[in-house]
């Protein structure tokens, strides 16, 4: 098959979501094309794809109707990686082949940004819509037609704030108005949603799953049966998604289901995730088999959540079914594995519903900022893996400094700084234990 998709991220999440889709479409003979990964950053996973030629088994599981199912597949739908900072022009090469139509990426919230430091001459650009503008330069150059790009990080309307990082870049580099008039009006960004808890390599089932498979096998990835893609745009003729049976929505506004899934799921795992790891604890799982960590994430969901994004049968439908995929006792979900660029996913996950109910009720959602508070206090004392200058600032300066930081939060926060610091006192005086009991009573 040839190569039809370059996709930006190696990670865990596009290898269990939209790699398997696409092995879904290949053994259906409803697509003919695979994926060539980029890394997006300097990571070397790049070598382990390569080492494997692309094949990596997934296993999916989960509980659908009271019944217990299991998924395995050998996905054979991804032939390669390659890095731009090991192979640029290798990078730059790929926009040679006029078979590549679409474009995938999942670059984590922090991914699209437009970073003013980046250079057209650079080998590569630091940020990702810096690598992109520069290989769609290429490809205008090479006059060959653009792409469908499907950006999958979440963060509100993650194509067009792609699309607009990118048209920064060609503004400031100077890069001319055949080449803006390229990127306009060859190039469709859609805006996505996606949803399936991905859950990586099984650290704890490894070695059984290797004796099972007969060979090792470093890129295996796990997650839950269920998922959802919500793509603005309708392009099922060139990718029949639903044709192969997958719960895929074409729509004209992706923002509606977006909202629900980005402030409960996503909120609800960026509220957990440092209350759980100050506790000791390593998964989602055991948060909810904890029962003061299950009463803080119901508080954080039904009392703070749920009030502001609208307390109807639906949405709290949609609430209970995301803390039984959160019990699924097959997912191995890692606190720390979330816990990554958790300044960034604080923002995009939870602060807009802390400022809705600050502004509902005129008070702060207690659960919420006491979140916060152990971010910042596990950024201080624990090992958060974040962008270097967010690690740094929160280290080394007090709380009014960190909540006033627009380039942290994308605005000044200290309307909250009065509720963190008392969030911060009971966690520093009392233990996260019983800061938690305090912040549930």
């Amino acid at each position: 098959m040839s190569e039809t998709v370059i996709q930006f991220g190696s990670g865990n999440f596009l290898r269990g979501f939209f790699d398997d889709f696409l092995n879904i479409l290949n053994e259906k003979g409803l697509y003919d094309g695979k994926a060539v990964i980029v890394q997006p950053t300097a990571s070397e996973t790049y070598k382990k794809i390569n080492s494997q030629n692309g094949v990596y088994n997934l296993y999916l599981r989960g509980i659908e109707k009271g019944r217990e199912v299991s998924v395995h597949r050998k996905i054979t739908s991804v032939t390669g990686a390659i890095s731009p900072y090991a192979d640029f022009d290798g990078f730059l090469k790929l926009s040679e082949n006029p078979d590549f139509r679409f474009i995938v990426s999942n670059t984590t919230e922090a991914g699209i940004k437009y970073d003013e430091n980046d250079k057209f001459s650079d080998r590569p650009q630091n940020s990702f819509p810096g690598k992109l503008t520069r290989f769609l330069y290429e490809r205008y150059k090479n006059k060959l037609n653009g792409f469908v790009i499907l950006s999958c990080e979440l963060i509100d309307n993650n194509g067009k704030e792609l699309e607009s990082c990118v048209l920064k870049y060609a503004e400031s580099w100077d890069l001319g108005e055949g080449f803006i008039s390229f990127v306009k009006n060859e190039n469709i960004f859609c805006n996505t949603l996606v949803d399936r808890i991905v859950t990586g390599y099984p650290k704890y089932e490894a070695e059984e799953i290797i004796k099972s498979l007969g060979y090792e096998d470093r890129l295996i990835d796990t997650g839950e049966i269920y998922h959802l893609w919500v793509i603005e745009g309708d392009f099922e003729k060139e990718l029949p998604l639903k044709a192969a049976g997958l719960n895929v929505i074409w729509t004209d506004d992706v923002s509606p289901y977006k909202k629900r899934k980005v402030r409960v799921l996503n909120g609800c795992h960026t509220s957990m995730v440092f209350p759980g790891l100050l506790s000791g604890i390593e998964t989602v799982g055991e948060c909810l088999n904890d029962g003061l960590m299950r009463r803080y994430i119901e508080k954080c969901l039904f009392g703070c959540i749920l009030p502001v994004l609208g307390d109807n049968k639906e949405n709290r439908e949609f609430a209970s079914d995301v803390l039984d995929r959160f019990s699924n006792p097959y997912i191995k979900h890692q606190l720390k594995s979330i816990a990554l660029n958790s300044v960034s996913k604080y923002t995009a996950r939870v602060l807009p519903t802390v400022k809705d109910y600050f502004n509902l009720h005129k008070t702060c959602p207690k659960t919420l900022v006491f979140a916060l508070a152990a971010l910042i206090e596990y950024y201080k004392k624990g090992e958060p893996q974040d962008g270097e200058y967010a690690l740094d600032f929160i280290k080394n300066n007090d709380t009014p400094e960190i909540l006033k930081n627009s380039r942290l939060w994308g605005e000044d926060i200290s309307f909250l700084e009065k509720e963190t610091a008392e969030c911060l006192t009971h966690i520093r005086n009392d233990g996260i234990r019983e800061g938690i009991k305090w912040a549930v009573s």
